[in-house]
């Protein structure tokens, strides 16, 4: 594509595209620090997106420090102050770890979660642009210095910056335009996803977030605001033949009745609006930083909806990037290192739970291991808390798997399905498999410093000295 000239170039200091979660996040964050922000969207705001949206303590702590939280719970979803969860028959219990204070996840629909998040940018100082879809980026050499656009009027634009944030999701215009959009490490899912809202009952347990495990498919009720409950089904991933009109009707439908439970749940619920979908996901982390850019939220790195992280990360890290860019932002060497470590952390901090949620995603039948696992945690409230702390962040996955945990679990299992002990020690050897090659990506793939993004393929233009229409954002 070739861009049309610009009449106006525009200068300020952080330009950021997406006004999403990650977006408006970095955005508030800055622009609280006194920095001048112009945040851009191609959509029209506030509207909705796909999103299974469940919020865990640590994604409403991030909320709070982002003076988000008053105005989210404004929107009547329900503090969901139980876990629950299933499986092999085992039902599993728990209240929520805290995290600052919060001791229970929310579940809220997008459009009011995103227009709330839009409001606090705006509110801290940020300039917001809705309708303005960004074609390409402005170079200074090798480094990303601003971005051209179409505006509301379809009018090309360019706006440059210190830094350039790409919070523009899995799709993201900026990561291929910065040579990033190939990950370092990609798993596909197992699984495909299908939700749904329903008019919940008036006398339904809206306080409970829960979730079932029958064979190999996962099904979950997360009550949310306006009255509905939020229903998605995880049945494992088929061949193409299974997608196509009507497919998403058909196996949403066919994956609740092999989930009875989450039928009875559903049981005198009114089904509102059409079954939503994803289908051929992939877990990633994409190369995340480089001179002058930066890519938070989906649009550097995305996990499998299965464990419901990505609202928690892209609030998390739109924030940490935007204090640790806070007093470099006109030192181009310090801003690049202060970068550089940001992405460090985030890998470094991510790569169990992204292991955790590889394992969930699979789309396998439940292994015996998992039996045990949800056998022992129904009469353990120790061991459920650590589950439910391991979605929350306040336990690690290898909290959960102990070497004593893991032999009594060995143990109980050989015990208990004994007449399958073959299919026991066939999930020991493959558990130390697992366990030994994700060791391994952790020490090399995920060590923490990412590979070189590839470079972009002779940029369309590069920075000039700006005419006499130059102005100031």
């Amino acid at each position: 594509m070739v861009d049309s000239p610009v009449a106006v170039v525009e200068r300020t200091e952080v330009v950021v595209v997406g006004a999403r979660c990650a977006g408006s996040a970095t955005a508030a964050t800055l622009a609280r620090a006194g920095h001048a922000v112009v945040v851009l969207d191609a959509a029209a705001l506030p509207s909705d997106t796909l999103s299974t949206h469940l919020l865990w303590p640590a994604g409403l702590a991030e909320l709070r420090r982002l003076d988000a939280l008053a105005a989210v719970e404004a929107l009547g979803a329900p503090r969901l102050t139980r876990a629950y969860a299933q499986a092999a028959g085992h039902g599993v219990g728990s209240g929520f770890p805290s995290v600052d204070g919060i001791d229970y996840a929310m579940c809220v629909r997008r459009t009011g979660l995103d227009a709330a998040l839009l409001r606090t940018a705006v509110n801290a100082g940020a300039e917001v642009r809705p309708r303005c879809r960004v074609t390409s980026v402005v170079w200074d050499g090798n480094r990303c210095a601003g971005v051209r656009y179409l505006d509301a009027a379809g009018q090309t634009r360019e706006i440059r910056a210190a830094l350039v944030v790409g919070a523009d999701g899995r799709r993201s215009t900026i990561a291929r335009a910065v040579g990033a959009e190939r990950p370092f490490l990609t798993v596909p899912s197992g699984r495909d996803c299908f939700f749904a809202y329903w008019r919940d009952t008036a006398d339904a347990p809206r306080h409970i977030a829960a979730q079932w495990r029958v064979g190999a498919d996962l099904g979950t009720a997360f009550p949310c605001d306006d009255g509905l409950v939020l229903s998605l089904v995880q049945p494992p991933t088929v061949s193409d033949l299974g997608r196509g009109p009507g497919a998403a009707e058909r196996r949403y439908t066919e994956a609740l009745a092999r989930i009875p439970d989450l039928t009875s749940r559903l049981r005198g619920c009114e089904r509102v609006g059409r079954i939503r979908s994803a289908t051929g996901i992939s877990s990633y982390f994409r190369r995340s930083a480089g001179p002058g850019w930066a890519l938070p939220g989906d649009s550097g790195h995305f996990k499998d909806p299965v464990t419901a992280q990505g609202i928690r990360d892209a609030l998390h890290y739109g924030r940490t990037l935007a204090e640790s860019v806070d007093e470099v932002l006109d030192d181009p060497q310090a801003l690049d290192a202060a970068l550089s470590e940001w992405e460090r952390r985030r890998v470094v901090e991510c790569r169990e739970i992204f292991h955790w949620t590889n394992r969930l995603a699979r789309g396998e039948t439940l292994r015996p291991l998992e039996i045990e696992l949800y056998r022992t945690a129904a009469g353990d409230p120790e061991l459920a808390e650590i589950t439910a702390g391991i979605f929350s962040r306040t336990h690690r996955p290898a909290d959960l798997y102990t070497p004593s945990r893991a032999l009594g679990l060995a143990v109980r299992a050989s015990l208990h399905q004994w007449v399958h002990l073959p299919a026991v020690l066939a999930d020991m050897a493959r558990e130390i498999r697992d366990s030994t090659s994700e060791r391994r990506t952790t020490r090399t793939t995920l060590r923490g410093t990412a590979p070189d993004a590839t470079p972009p393929p002779s940029p369309p233009f590069t920075l000039t000295t700006a005419g006499p229409g130059e102005h100031h954002a």
